[in-house]
């Protein structure tokens, strides 16, 4: 076993830790979404329970494909990736609010003509912008003071790209904006102008949440005045049905959990698989497992910060700590909203959740951050060779000095 795990090691390059967290969040991942999509199988799938496991493991080994590929691609050429990939959101975000089909109340899913895959384009714009704020904050180091030449050319695709995703998504727009903010300062924009983005942020949120009890029939506006009421003052029970069926299921789980495949509440949670599956495991795994789940995501967060720590260009600083962080972000709302410490979002918990292109576009970031890694990893090689090789000829050097 150990000459396996050994072999595997040596096909990849990159932070060890992080393939490390990426492997046994996986096994999370299939192992909770087979217990918790029993009851969809039998509505979906005419009782098939292996369907959706065999779906959600090809999807999941197809992503850890996609991880392995983009961690060895050099990641300079991310910078202009980002720039396409920024162009195609803003249409394909347009598109999606105005002509996309709703599905549980809300337009974030379009279908691709010909491959017929259904992805949110929330995620690819996600993806996009923050590799490209990434991108134009290393650019304008020279010039980060400056409001004009800095500031603006940062701030306007961040102001666009979450304008377009919030109707429909608010929690994806609202982590995006702080990861983005996360950015901002480390890239070391002016502290006066990120505490003017933050403030106009604030204010764009209480304006919201004025429209939302000014206008509860309109688009979404209803449906934030739902969850904001239910996570305030308790809500009706039909406000509450989610959060009520997460707590059993975690008191269920107590200490050691119930054992794997025996949870009851994923018969009665809405999507056990996705946005509550942080709860299955609680109530499976019991606080324990919950505990080594969170720990996993600290882990990978930390192994971020030290790839940015030891990143060789500013570039691959910002890209280490943008995706990392967002992603970390997502968990803990994720597990936020599971234990009722957040109100509800539909957000998903990252590499464990049953998904598609989702799952596809977290395996291409941690792929970009491992490709960082991998340049850091190549580059201390390279010193110590040249450390080796200077001692070898001091070595060389010294009987002839002695003679």
């Amino acid at each position: 076993m150990s000459n396996s795990i050994q072999y595997l090691f040596s096909r990849v390059r990159g932070d060890r830790y992080i393939w490390l967290v990426v492997f046994v969040l996986s096994v999370f991942s299939i192992l909770a979404v087979y217990s918790s999509t029993e009851t969809l199988a039998y509505r979906s799938a005419g009782g098939n329970t292996e369907y959706y496991l065999v779906k959600h493991s090809v999807i999941l080994l197809f992503g850890i494909v996609l991880m392995y590929l983009s961690h060895l691609i050099p990641y300079k050429y991310y910078s202009r990736i980002a720039q396409i990939l920024l162009w195609l959101s803003v249409p394909a975000l347009l598109y999606t609010m105005f002509l996309a089909p709703e599905v549980n109340d809300a337009s974030r899913w379009i279908t691709l003509p010909v491959i017929n895959l259904t992805f949110q384009t929330s995620d690819l714009a996600r993806f996009a912008l923050i590799m490209y704020t990434a991108r134009v904050l290393s650019k304008k180091q020279d010039k980060v003071d400056s409001f004009k030449e800095a500031f603006i050319p940062v701030i306007l695709p961040i102001a666009i790209i979450c304008a377009l995703i919030l109707p429909e998504n608010l929690s994806t727009a609202s982590v995006l904006f702080f990861t983005c903010i996360v950015l901002m300062f480390v890239g070391r924009v002016k502290f006066k102008y990120i505490l003017l983005t933050i403030g106009a942020g604030i204010v764009l949120i209480g304006l919201i949440i004025a429209l939302a009890y000014a206008f509860p029939h309109v688009g979404r506006m209803g449906t934030w005045k739902a969850r904001v009421d239910s996570f305030v003052d308790g809500g009706t029970s039909d406000d509450t049905y989610q959060v009520d069926q997460a707590k059993i299921a975690i008191a269920k789980g107590g200490v050691f959990g119930v054992g794997p495949g025996n949870s009851t509440q994923k018969d009665f949670l809405p999507y056990p698989y996705a946005d509550f599956i942080f709860a299955t495991i609680l109530e499976e795994y019991g606080l324990m497992g919950g505990i080594f789940v969170i720990f996993l995501y600290l882990v990978f967060l930390y192994r971020c910060i030290k790839i940015v720590v030891k990143a060789p260009t500013s570039f691959g600083a910002l890209l280490a700590v943008g995706l990392g962080l967002c992603l970390c972000i997502q968990a803990f709302i994720n597990m936020g909203v599971a234990v009722h410490l957040l109100p509800t979002t539909g957000l998903t918990l990252p590499l464990v959740s049953m998904g598609g292109t989702s799952l596809w576009f977290t395996s291409l970031s941690i792929g970009i951050i491992l490709s960082v890694s991998r340049e850091i990893e190549k580059a201390d090689e390279v010193e110590e060779e040249d450390e080796q090789t200077e001692t070898e000829e001091q070595s060389e050097e010294e009987p002839e000095l002695a003679k």
